[in-house]
């Protein structure tokens, strides 16, 4: 049996994404692990899509937007506090941050986080600024 485990949340950055998101890294189980994303007021990120994980979003703070494309379905839609979305495998994934406050998210990624190569940079729907 694991043992259970408390952390709260970091001050700065644990980590940058792929994406040139800073990330927060939180605690993680056999089955996921969590992360708080922070994207800078007017900062677009790289889009990417995930090699082996899928991810839930939700988004505590700021504004902005997301751009997904599965295939020949695509679209986009406003990030605000209380929205929550979902990045299946295989997603391509992009998203920026409107307004005077960082774009905030919290994201559960299934499996956890495998480390570095999981993210391939593909073509957004904006040009990346982060």
């Amino acid at each position: 049996m694991r043992e259970f485990d408390t952390l709260r949340l970091p001050a700065n950055r644990t980590v940058a994404a792929p994406d040139g998101s800073d990330v927060r890294v939180l605690l993680e189980l056999v089955g996921g692990g969590m992360a708080h994303f922070e994207l800078a007021p007017g900062e677009t990120s790289l889009a990417v899509s995930h090699r082996t994980v899928e991810e839930i979003w939700y988004v505590v703070g700021g504004r902005g937007e997301m751009w997904r494309k599965q295939g020949e379905r695509e679209e986009v839609v406003p990030l605000e506090p209380g929205l929550c979305l979902t990045i299946p495998l295989g997603t391509d994934f992009q998203f920026r941050a409107a307004g005077e406050t960082p774009l905030a998210a919290v994201a559960v990624t299934m499996p956890p986080w495998p480390g570095d190569g999981e993210a391939v940079e593909v073509t957004g729907k904006w040009p990346p600024t982060a």
